[in-house]
């Protein structure tokens, strides 16, 4: 089961282990996202919105793959 947190600044310090980030845009002109860290040991998730999502993964070395969903 992933995990949520709810700490920008945790979920910074997770994004250091991880191995894949995720970030899954949904709403109207995909204004909210879900920011998803695979780690070797578990999944977490953010909530926010996508600007705080692009802001978040400026510059990190980590592979991101971007999800857009479509209603």
């Amino acid at each position: 089961m992933p995990k949520e947190i709810t700490n920008k600044e945790e979920f910074e310090k997770l994004m250091e282990q991880a191995t894949e980030i995720r970030i899954v845009r949904s709403g109207e002109d995909e204004e909210n996202a879900k920011v998803k860290l695979r780690t070797k040991s578990a999944l977490y998730t953010l909530r926010t919105t996508s600007e705080d999502a692009d802001s978040l993964t400026k510059g990190v070395k980590t592979p991101i793959i971007e999800i857009g969903q479509t209603k």
